[in-house]
């Protein structure tokens, strides 16, 4: 009885920021969203790469802003840079092309390497086609043991979240790397 009256609780809450001013009927849209709250969870171990171009006439990394410190500073604090990276299924660049990395990463830590970052996952083929996948959060990029998280997406990925656990492979192409 609890649970249900939690979600109950929930659900009126949401119902007047998500369903308020909706052309749908608003038990359509509480059905769905009650469904979801009540499905069993399920698990997707995902495994890609992305094509990182940090320069040349094809980068896909560029640099928008920095803070007055950012040249002294040992961390690059300050430096923010949008990227459209390439998603692929294998570290070649030329694997099977499964979508773009679409984001902004700022050098926030002042005294140790770290990002804070919002990227959007889009997936243009393969099993999540449409789909995209939100992740936000701090990196520390010197820390063995990151975990980023995975805060919702659209599609395959609506009401989804957890963890992504990022690791570098550096490729030995000059200024390409995957992660």
């Amino acid at each position: 009885m609890a649970k249900h009256g939690r979600i109950d609780s929930l659900l009126k809450a949401v119902k007047g920021a998500c369903v308020h001013g909706s052309q749908k009927e608003p038990n359509t849209e509480e059905e769905k969203f009650r469904k979801l709250l009540q499905a069993k969870q399920k698990v997707a171990k995902l495994h890609f790469y992305l094509q990182d171009a940090l320069g040349g006439s094809s980068a896909t990394v560029w640099e928008v802003a920095r803070s007055a410190i950012t040249a002294t500073s040992t961390a690059s604090f300050g430096q923010v840079r949008v990227l459209n990276d390439l998603i692929t299924a294998e570290p070649n660049r030329n694997s099977e092309k499964l979508g773009r990395a679409q984001g902004m990463i700022t050098l926030s830590g002042l005294e140790e390497s770290a990002l804070t970052m919002n990227l959007n996952f889009y997936f243009t083929a393969g099993e999540y086609r449409g789909s995209t996948l939100c992740v936000a959060g701090r990196n520390p990029i010197s820390s063995k043991n990151r975990e980023l998280p995975i805060v919702g997406g659209r599609a395959f990925f609506v009401w989804h979240a957890g963890i992504r656990f990022p690791t570098l492979t550096l490729m030995m192409l000059p200024r390409i790397m995957a992660f």
